[in-house]
């Protein structure tokens, strides 16, 4: 049986609004034991890739992101070869960002959508990956003066995708296939801080109260099985309300809350164990 908490860390090749990577040991501290992780919200992937379990399933509402991990898993050297390209003094201007931005949402071939993801989220702003209701992706060029290409993380993202499985569903779906031995590591965009705080338009679907609401009804049916689930959000009221059942653990981390970067302050998260 894997023991996740002993691990190196290893970097995702994604840059990740929210990521996990600076808060990795408070996670570790309270990621239950088991056989197999699986990650409902998958996003940078950071967490699977630093916790060493026996197989990893990890799971995404955004096909784009999943289509990414997939054709890394099935050939490296052949992504490497289409995307490396993208990474040039050339691409790095707004121009060029937008003109492959435009060709982004109106492919349809997975492996070109799958390149330009990466080249996209890495000269996007902040990070973040975002979507209009039309589904189209809306990220502003992040004007960065060099972006290298992130060939070392790719590398172990292709390594450590032979014991993975990408799967893209409603995570509700998707959590209730887990079985004994599984645990469960949700990182779902999270709760509003304010009233004025948004952050839905992770997938054209978004993601609402009703759907925080529902994820923890759903943490509560398999911590019953005996299947322990592990849920990271925002400390808020909205949240300690509902979480009120679980372990909750209170830290500090700086994140970009805001645009704005004289707004940018810790922001109080918290870790919940339904078990």
């Amino acid at each position: 049986m894997a023991d996740p908490h002993s691990f190196s860390r290893r970097r995702s090749p994604l840059k990740w609004a929210g990521g996990k990577y600076q808060i990795l040991d408070q996670i570790c501290a309270q990621l239950p034991k088991g056989k197999r992780l699986l990650e409902p919200f998958a996003g940078s992937g950071v967490v699977s890739l630093n916790v060493p379990f026996d197989a990893y399933v990890l799971n995404d509402l955004n096909q784009d992101l999943i289509s990414f991990y997939r054709t890394v898993q099935e050939d490296l050297g052949a992504y490497t070869h289409r995307t490396r390209p993208l990474f040039c003094e050339q691409n790095n201007c707004a121009e060029q960002y937008y003109r492959l931005r435009e060709k982004f949402n109106r492919s349809r071939s997975k492996r070109v959508r799958a390149s330009l993801f990466l080249y996209l989220n890495k000269h996007g702003y902040n990070g973040l990956c975002r979507y209009n209701s039309k589904g189209e992706y809306n990220v502003p060029f992040g004007r960065y003066k060099r972006v290298l290409f992130p060939e070392p993380a790719l590398l172990n993202l292709a390594t450590h995708s032979r014991k993975a499985q990408y799967v893209s569903e409603d995570f509700e779906a998707f959590m209730l296939k887990a079985r004994k031995g599984d645990v469960v590591y949700c990182d779902p965009p999270y709760a509003p801080l304010s009233s004025t705080a948004n952050f839905t338009g992770y997938s054209a679907n978004g993601f609402h109260e009703q759907d925080q609401q529902r994820l923890v009804r759903t943490a509560k049916i398999l911590a019953k099985r005996g299947i322990p689930v592990l849920i990271s959000n925002h400390d808020t009221g909205f949240v300690r309300e509902h979480y009120r059942q679980a372990k909750l653990v209170n830290f500090k981390v700086r994140r970009a809350i805001s645009c704005q970067g004289k707004n940018r302050k810790p922001a109080e998260e918290i870790l919940a164990v339904f078990a």
